[in-house]
């Protein structure tokens, strides 16, 4: 039996943290644990019930607990090891873009991370350093510290400073009030108020350094047409250079192919006939790209427009034959 412990806070959070091991726990294999009685055992288990956490316990000689799923997500308890793991898991794919990895993930680091203990931030600093990820396409890659200053600005409704690169080279100092993170599969979007514009902008956050929350609150504002994903479609259309318009023809139903294409590629229409969606919208994304996105979608389909890209699906296409003869 472990030294008994009197501080009932901590006894709890060990406690719980013992619970989220998929296992059932006897009674009085957690009363040796704690340091307690098997009456203190269950007088805790009441005291998580309380606080949300639901607990199942089964009859018997010895009897059992196991913490089961529920209606709502109550605070986890993690460990050194698993709170960096979790940590470094988030940190790789954030900081590259990976499809869906959306704004939702980010967040969750940009919590994760304010309430790490220095030792472990270093930790995950050193192995996210040591790691060198495989990446597809030709997304930039970007900074997870990057994304979550901006989500925690965002989510905390704090003003922005950053310095922004343009595509001609120019640099400029921004201040801006955050809206959204968007994110298309292959780069990060930002969708803020411009403060010295007096004007929504997006802005690409691989091109965004030096990002600071001025701690200056805000109220929001509603972002064009209450749709940041189209309004990043539309700013990056309306920029012209490399821009064309994508007409595509899918197999498949339109709930099928949404779990296969961000959101901000662009809007999905069923056809009339029922045979499947069409996925009409401007992008600048290279048709190179395009092509092994759809193909990797796994989905029949056809590409009605623009030529370059039917010209890229054709070549892809010769290529993955040339590439497994029979």
């Amino acid at each position: 039996m472990t030294t008994p412990s009197t501080d009932t806070p901590a006894r709890l959070l060990h406690l719980l943290s013992l619970l989220q091991t998929p296992r059932e726990w006897p009674g009085g294999e957690l009363a040796d644990r704690l340091g307690v009685s098997r009456r203190t055992v269950r007088r805790d288990i009441d005291r998580l019930r309380d606080l949300g956490y639901p607990v199942q316990a089964t009859l018997g000689t010895d009897g059992g607990y196991r913490l089961v799923a529920g209606k709502a997500l109550p605070p986890l308890v993690l460990d050194d090891e698993e709170a960096v793991a979790i940590a470094v898991g988030l940190r790789a794919g954030a900081g590259h873009a990976v499809e869906g990895v959306e704004e939702a993930s980010v967040r969750a680091l940009a919590k994760l991370e304010q309430v790490l203990p220095g030792r472990l931030r270093h930790r995950v600093a050193t192995l996210q350093a040591a790691t060198i990820p495989l990446t597809s396409g030709d997304g930039a890659t970007i900074a997870p510290g990057t994304l979550t200053v901006i989500a925690s600005a965002t989510a905390g409704t704090e003003r922005l400073r950053f310095h922004y690169r343009a595509a001609d080279g120019s640099e400029t100092r921004r201040l801006v009030e955050p809206c959204r993170l968007v994110s298309t599969g292959r780069r990060w979007y930002l969708v803020a108020y411009d403060i010295d514009r007096a004007a929504w902008r997006t802005f690409r956050v691989d091109r965004l350094t030096e990002p600071f929350a001025t701690g200056a609150r805000f109220a929001p504002r509603e972002v064009p047409d209450g749709d940041a994903a189209a309004f990043v479609r539309r700013s990056v259309s309306s920029r012209g250079a490399g821009a064309y318009e994508l007409d595509v023809e899918f197999a498949a139903p339109v709930e099928a192919v949404a779990e296969r294409i961000p959101a901000a590629v662009g809007p999905l229409e069923a056809l009339p006939d029922g045979s499947g969606c069409r996925l009409r919208a401007t992008t600048s994304d290279a048709v190179e790209w395009m092509a092994v996105r759809l193909a990797m979608t796994g989905l029949d389909f056809r590409v009605r427009g623009p030529e370059e890209l039917i010209s890229a699906v054709r070549e892809l296409g010769q290529r993955m034959v040339r590439g497994a003869p029979l």
